[in-house]
This record gives structure tokens, sequence and C-alpha cells, in this order.
């Protein structure tokens, strides 16, 4: 299996894209390959001991190797109250309070023949200068005019 597609799971309930940049900003550069592996690992529901033996890896070199990298790149990014890491699922925990877990998307119909599909994530919350800012991503999928239009002139000739 291409080490891409390994823990592939992983980008269908989260948001990986906006996840890996947000975690590059928080380490001052881009992650590379294998943190991006041992995080898809995690969010897969994978112990890092499964992590490594699904690489054919040390589970103790996978273990010291997010400790020094992934963990505290997290801890960077979402600020937990609690700073400890009691358990690899705390990292999961975590980034999905954070708002980086897609939830499913929600199916629209209206009634001229517009079906549409709207994904809502919540991509951070903070407080600044007593603010509280919500950033939200909105994705909207709709079919295309021309599907529409021919949808309708296959309904009028019926």
């Amino acid at each position: 299996m291409a080490k891409k597609e390994t823990f592939s799971e992983a980008a269908l309930h989260w948001d990986l894209e906006t996840l890996y940049k947000d975690l590059a900003s928080a380490k001052g550069k881009h992650l590379t390959p294998t943190e991006k592996l041992h995080l898809r690992g995690l969010l897969s529901e994978y112990s890092p001991d499964e992590i490594a033996d699904k690489l054919g890896k040390s589970a103790k070199g996978v273990g010291v190797d997010l400790c020094n990298t992934l963990y505290r790149y997290v801890k960077i990014l979402v600020e937990p109250s609690n700073g400890k890491i009691d358990n690899w699922r705390n990292i999961c925990e975590w980034l999905e309070t954070a708002g980086y877990k897609s939830d499913s998307p929600l199916e629209a119909e209206s009634d001229d023949y517009l079906s549409a599909k709207i994904l809502i994530k919540k991509a951070n919350v903070k407080l600044e200068k007593n603010q509280i800012i919500v950033d939200v991503n909105l994705r909207i999928v709709a079919t295309s005019p021309t599907e529409i239009s021919t949808i309708k002139v296959e309904d009028e000739e019926e």
C-alpha cells in the first residue's frame, strides 16, 4: 500500500488540508510526509503502537516521534486548558473540539429544482480583545445550471 493511501479513512471525517496548514503554521514550516502519515493514523483512531505495526516501525520510535512533533504542534494550535497529554486520544478530542472534524453534509432541496449539499465546519473559536471570534468554513455544492435546465425541460414535457 502506498504511504499516501495509508490511513486514508482520516480524510472522510477530518478536514486534513486545513489541519495540515494550521499545524504547519504552529510548527513554523510544512509538515513532513511522516508527520502527515502519523497524524492520519491518529485521526483514523489507531494507537501509536498500531500505527507502528501497520507501518512496520518500532512502537517506541513512533511514540517518541509523536511526542517530539505532532503532540507539540497540536498543543500550540489548540491551546488546551489542560495541556497534559494523558492519552493519544487527547489529540483527536482537542482537534475535534477545535472544529477540524467534518460533519456529514446536509442535503437541501428547494422548490425550483436546485439540489445542494451544504457542509459546515467550525474552523476556530477564540477570545480576542473581549470578543468571541468564530471562524466558520461553509461549502455549498449544487448541480450546474445546465443540469437544472435539463431537469426543468424534462419535467415540463411529461
